[in-house]
């Protein structure tokens, strides 16, 4: 039936729906075989189909019948005998036979031409087929493209939120190291205050010693180098100390190293040089056993004693003239320079610190009879261990005493403010854009 439809064959659409309704009533179903049977004669009197009408009126007699329908049985039955009787009529058997023939010349013409109509229909199927199919695939691969573009933009937003939040978390850090960064600044700046209050002031020590001067230079904000100075009855105490460390932890023992210098003359009494090491030392490694951790800081130090023994001399003192002055020093591993008619003597403290040493020995003081226009000068190591260079052959280089005494003697002529403007300069210079690897404390007098 499909096929015949596709081809427009009603002869045999009628014949194979005849055929259904006779399987229909032979399996009981009399009303699908009345629809069928039905169907077939309305479609063969169309086309003037005598033999479908007859076996039409034949199957419908038979179901009408057994569906007590007796009238339309009793129709069907005189349709199946008028049908029957022409197809037997000589008379009417040229007309069916050229009836049907005609129908069937037609059914042929019309069958070719229905098979070109098919042959463009179908290729216009198959031509939109290809075209449903590129249209899906195009839109399959939108969709794919537009899936992979919008899981691209979900990662990289999920990216960009999580660079925000470590944006916000590093600036919050940021702000906290800047807050404790300052809190810490400016509780190291208040600890240069409390240890700028125990270093001579400017003016006391031109007030004692009018032709010197001190370049002190911390490393960092507060240092472990410092100068100390102490009037006592019969002349004057001064030192130049270089502690263990620099920065915060180097000041921390700078101020314990000062009380035990402090201790030492004015609840000890005590003048000579060596006397005055052997208990500082004595006072630092007492104060240090209390800790539960063995602490072997300490410091190393040049230290002066300048000695008058008259009431005259006293006086002398106090206007500044130094002539027949006695000099005692004494110094633990930094040494005492005297510059005396265009020539550097040397003195060499003792090899040993102050504070916890593995064989310690009584410090030496040296005892030096000093002359008009004679220059002392005590430093620590800091400045002659600074790394830079003045030239190309000389980059990354330490000053090294040797410099320093070719400096001072070439400056020995100047006041001892200008001496400390050309020793800073040099330093400068030779540090240039490298960092100031310590701290550096020097002391020149003249007498």
């Amino acid at each position: 039936i499909t096929i015949a439809k596709k081809i427009g064959d009603n002869t045999v659409i009628s014949n194979a729906m005849i055929t259904m309704a006779t399987i229909y009533a032979f399996q009981g179903d009399h009303k699908k075989a009345v629809e069928y049977n039905e169907s077939a004669m309305k479609i063969a009197q169309q086309v003037g189909a005598v033999r479908y009408i007859r076996d039409a009126a034949q199957g419908l007699y038979t179901s009408y019948k057994k569906l007590h329908q007796d009238d339309r049985a009793l129709k069907m039955h005189e349709l199946f005998i008028s049908m029957r009787d022409s197809i037997m009529s000589e008379d009417n058997k040229d007309e069916i036979i050229r009836q049907e023939y005609k129908y069937e010349k037609q059914a042929a013409a019309d069958s070719v031409m229905q098979a070109k109509e098919n042959e463009v229909t179908f290729a216009q199927l198959r031509q939109e087929k290809t075209q449903r199919f590129a249209l899906y695939g195009g839109l399959f691969l939108v969709l794919v493209f537009a899936g992979f573009i919008f899981n691209r933009y979900k990662v990289t937003y999920k990216q960009k939120e999580i660079i925000s939040l470590k944006e916000q978390e590093t600036q919050k850090q940021k702000t906290l190291l800047e807050i404790k960064n300052k809190e810490i600044t400016d509780s190291i700046t208040y600890a240069k205050r409390i240890q700028a209050a125990i270093l001579p002031p400017a003016k006391i020590v031109k007030e004692y010693l009018k032709e010197s001067f001190i370049l002190y230079k911390p490393r960092d904000i507060v240092a472990g180098d410092f100068y100390w100075m102490e009037q006592i009855q019969d002349g004057l105490i001064f030192a130049a100390a270089d502690c263990t460390g620099h920065g915060v932890p180097g000041a921390l023992v700078s101020v314990v190293c000062n009380n035990a210098l402090n201790r030492s003359v004015r609840e000890y009494g005590l003048t000579d040089p060596a006397s005055i090491l052997d208990k500082t030392r004595e006072l630092i490694i007492s104060e240090f056993e209390k800790s539960d951790d063995e602490m072997k800081d300490g410091m190393d130090i040049s230290l002066c004693t300048l000695v008058y023994e008259t009431t005259e001399e006293q006086d002398k003192l106090q206007e500044g003239n130094w002539s027949k002055i006695r000099l005692r020093w004494a110094g633990a591993n930094n040494p005492l320079w005297i510059l005396r008619d265009n020539e550097i003597i040397e003195f060499k403290g003792d090899k040993q610190p102050i504070g916890v040493y593995l064989d310690p020995k009584p410090f030496t003081t040296h005892n030096i009879e000093l002359q008009q226009n004679d220059l002392i000068y005590i430093f620590t190591d800091g400045y002659q261990d600074q790394f830079g260079g003045a030239d190309q052959n000389e980059s990354g280089k330490k000053i090294k005493t040797s410099r320093m005494k070719e400096l001072f003697l070439r400056i020995a002529h100047k006041s001892m403010d200008e001496q400390r403007i050309e020793i800073d300069k040099m330093f400068e210079d030779w540090k240039g854009e490298r960092e100031q690897v310590d701290d550096v404390c020097v002391i020149g007098v003249r007498i």
